[in-house]
């Protein structure tokens, strides 16, 4: 009896854990929403070396060894391409945010996989 419920307590937890996660890729889009809207530029901290540059009047020695050394599947969230509308912009960030959780999902899922194979 006391493990029915807690299985159904735990299954009540995935629920609101997986909601809650849909309800953030969904709201994803407010990144580039709200900075269009107040014309304020980069959302805070996605900043390239140009951006850093204008802000601090120079780019750290650190970032700028390693600003090269990593190249984003769709850069800026955006698979329409730097000229994109709005639209496709906001479609780009949702699906980001769900590619985001179902790698995040498996990746968890082999490794708990694995961890219960080996008995650790």
């Amino acid at each position: 009896m006391r493990y029915q419920k807690r299985v159904s307590e735990m299954t009540k937890t995935q629920k609101r854990l997986w909601t809650g996660l849909v309800i953030m890729a969904l709201l994803a889009p407010l990144g580039i929403l709200l900075p269009a809207l107040f014309h304020s530029g980069d959302a805070w901290g996605e900043w390239g070396t140009g951006t850093l540059e204008k802000l601090l009047g120079f780019v750290p020695e650190g970032l700028k060894k390693y600003a090269d050394m990593w190249k984003a599947p769709a850069p800026d969230y955006n698979l329409g391409g730097e000229d994109a509308s709005m639209t496709v912009q906001l479609i780009s960030y949702i699906a980001s945010g769900i590619l985001g959780i179902a790698i995040i999902t498996l990746v968890i899922y082999f490794i708990s996989r694995f961890v219960v194979k080996n008995g650790k």
